[in-house]
């Protein structure tokens, strides 16, 4: 393990780096989900809330369609929540809710996806993720525990794998750690940290701000990288000898990431538990996806056995710190 990250793995942590950069430059505004919300309060009338992203004072042109007869009874009142546009307004159906279509207009051309939810006077819940290149569904009578599960399963999957602060602070990790068993150590104490913060503000038992969350999340990656030219310079520093605390401590502020991104998204009532468990699972494996693919991509390279200048080994931790320290000022700016 310690030889991967000290030779030709270098060029592969680079490339990552580097890619990281121009996908968050180029997407990051654009993959925060929409979400519309009806809520049957009377017998084929609903409250509905739809949420959108938006790009500097714009927001995405998405609207809400639906197969069957249906009419609004109040106007469609908007306000913009930092990021997002939300319009909330009441409508009535003419034919039974169940077994229309529901369709957001205008996703196909975006980046973005579109969680919808339906809850129904009777005690039934739908929860469906639309895409671009599905942006429609059919509102069945009512959903199954597995489709909540399959939802938020990938739900979690994608959100961290467009993640690319969370991607950035497991990829510092994997290079200041050496050896197997340290690497099982902080993968699994980041797992264990992030977990419990995701679920404690999730279900509503501690509530932290997320502007100072989102920035002190990019601080912690910056930490990371010099920690790890200390360590190339010849300095070992707690977090070279224990990198399972430090990925620990940090866990618990990205877990309240987590949980920022999941309460813009909501979870379907009475199905709570059971969404979140799913959420976090998406997590997981999406994390160990990104994990396995680093590990190969570095042992492909290193079979190759091609020397490296000696100053590449400092591009990486540079490139992350730099990266971070951009989103730290940006983020601080925001407030």
């Amino acid at each position: 393990m310690r030889r991967i990250w000290n030779s030709s793995a270098v060029l592969v942590l680079l490339t990552l780096s580097i890619g990281l950069l121009s996908l968050v430059t180029a997407c990051a505004h654009e993959v925060r989900p929409a979400y519309l919300e009806l809520r049957e309060e009377m017998p084929n009338e609903y409250s509905v809330l739809l949420k959108t992203p938006m790009r500097g004072d714009a927001r995405l042109a998405l609207s809400a369609v639906f197969s069957g007869k249906i009419e609004n009874i109040t106007p469609i009142v908007s306000r913009p929540t930092g990021n997002a546009m939300v319009q909330t307004w009441r409508m009535r159906t003419i034919e039974p809710l169940q077994g229309q279509q529901v369709l957001i207009e205008g996703l196909r051309s975006t980046m973005t996806d579109a969680l919808v939810r339906v809850e129904f006077a009777a005690g039934g819940a739908w929860v469906a993720r639309l895409t671009p290149g599905a942006p429609e569904a059919t509102i069945p009578v009512a959903q199954t525990r597995g489709m909540v599960a399959a939802t938020y399963l990938k739900l979690g999957i994608e959100h961290i794998l467009l993640g690319f602060d969370h991607l950035l602070f497991v990829l510092a990790l994997l290079i200041i750690t050496q050896g197997i068993w340290a690497l099982v150590k902080t993968v699994t104490s980041f797992t264990i940290a992030h977990s419990i913060t995701l679920a404690l503000a999730t279900l509503g038992f501690v509530h932290v701000p997320s502007p100072p969350v989102e920035a002190v999340i990019a601080l912690s990656i910056a930490f990371v990288a010099v920690e790890i030219v200390h360590v190339r310079q010849g300095r070992r520093s707690l977090s070279a000898r224990a990198p399972w605390l430090v990925a620990f401590a940090f866990g618990l502020l990205h877990g309240f990431g987590f949980a920022g991104s999941l309460s813009e998204i909501g979870l379907p009532v009475g199905q709570i538990p059971l969404a979140l468990l799913f959420f976090n699972v998406g997590v997981e494996i999406g994390q160990l996806l990104f994990i396995a693919a680093v590990l190969a991509l570095a042992a492909l390279i290193r079979s190759a056995k091609r020397p490296l200048p000696a100053w590449l080994h400092l591009v990486p931790p540079y490139a992350i710190g730099t990266i971070a320290m951009f989103w730290v000022i940006e983020r601080v700016a925001a407030f």
